[in-house]
């Protein structure tokens, strides 16, 4: 019977806290701003929503991406 998973890469998490700290901002703002919105705040849930969708989203899933693991090539340039 096989012991485990010997052929394969260790396993570990595939976000560090800082991309954990930007997803509770992002989801942070993200509430603050429907909230905002239905009270009838006109500037700052706009504000809000574009700053938690388009800014802290993206930065939340793009910070610290190093590539590894993501289909690239793992061979060296020497070939």
């Amino acid at each position: 019977m096989p012991e485990g998973r010997k052929d394969k890469e260790p396993t570990g998490f595939a976000f560090a806290p800082v991309n954990y700290a930007l997803f509770g901002a992002a989801l942070a703002a993200i509430i603050a701003g429907y909230v905002l919105l239905g009270r009838g705040s006109v500037t700052a849930a706009p504000l809000l929503l574009v700053l938690g969708y388009i800014f802290l989203v993206p930065a939340a899933l793009l910070v610290g991406f190093s590539g590894r693991g993501r289909g690239t090539d793992a061979r060296s340039n020497d070939e």
